[in-house]
């Protein structure tokens, strides 16, 4: 299997997974949201230590950490995903999942602009028609919405460059996710004393149902960003950004469906707009590929 088929699986995986995943943020909506990304970040260390433990692959994570120049491109990639899993803990539990879609339906736009910015990457006519249809329906939604949709694009603008750190940075994935975690864990882990400190947390022990879901945080948090990080080193950030589609459908059917979110005539056209360009763009893809 080619490189670029590898990594077009790895990036379905990531983004189906993270469709799905505001199930989970529901689950724990009851803590507060800095409590629960301290978690993603605490059990993610553990976790990843866990993983090239029995990998035997340290070896990667020894170069990373004698390389200062990828260890500062990765604190910065480490900020920049912690800005947005806090944004988007703090939206589902506000019961804001469509609008945390719209901040992942506009991240893809802002990708394929750093890929042309930063690495060169062309595209077809085809694919700017599709580029260009999905721009016009998310310009539509937002002129829709009648104010500035601040979560969308705190969530839209930070993954996007946090693509373009992990893509510029170019290390193993799992190795690369564990120093970012370890990179911003002391904060976490001093956030997480003060808590219990102050009787605020909601993690205790005994272990009970809230305290088990916290700890599958670092599993939530891991599994997902390692399918995408794998993605993201074999596949243009075109490609990437529009597969990236994915999850926000996904997540905002279950903000209709399942969490009974409004859904209005306006709201309903950019959805068709946005999957009408994504055909578009997968067809005229396929099409090269033959």
């Amino acid at each position: 299997m080619s490189e670029e088929k590898k990594g077009t699986i790895y990036a379905i995986l990531a983004f189906v997974f993270w469709g799905l995943v505001p199930i989970y943020f529901k689950l724990v909506s009851h803590v507060a949201p800095f409590e629960v990304l301290i978690h993603r970040i605490l059990w993610s260390v553990l976790f990843l230590t866990l993983i090239l433990l029995l990998t035997k692959s340290f070896d990667n994570l020894i170069f990373i950490l004698k390389d200062r120049k990828k260890l500062k491109i990765l604190f910065i990639s480490a900020i920049l995903v912690s800005i947005n899993w806090l944004t988007f803990i703090w939206a589902i539990s506000n019961n804001m999942i469509v609008e945390a879609s719209l901040g992942y339906y506009i991240n893809p736009l802002i990708s394929v602009l750093l890929g042309f910015l930063f690495f060169k990457e062309r595209m077809t006519k085809i694919q700017i028609l599709a580029i260009s249809i999905a721009f016009f329906a998310i310009v539509y939604q937002i002129y829709t919405l009648g104010s500035l949709p601040t979560i969308s694009l705190i969530l839209a603008f930070s993954f996007a460059f946090y693509g373009l750190a992990r893509k510029k940075v170019n290390v193993e994935s799992v190795s690369g996710l564990l120093v970012e975690t370890l990179l911003i864990s002391p904060f976490a882990l001093g956030y997480f004393i003060y808590l219990i400190y102050i009787e605020k947390n909601a993690f205790t022990i005994p272990l009970d149902t809230t305290s088990l879901l916290l700890i599958s945080a670092g599993l939530v948090t891991i599994i997902p960003l390692i399918w995408f990080n794998s993605a993201a080193t074999r596949i243009s950030m075109v490609k990437l950004g529009f597969l990236q589609y994915i999850g926000p459908s996904i997540s905002f059917l279950l903000a209709i469906f399942i969490y009974n979110e409004p859904l209005n005539s306006d709201k309903l056209i950019t959805f068709t707009m946005i999957w009408f360009a994504l055909i578009l763009f997968s067809t005229r893809t396929n099409n090269i590929k033959k």
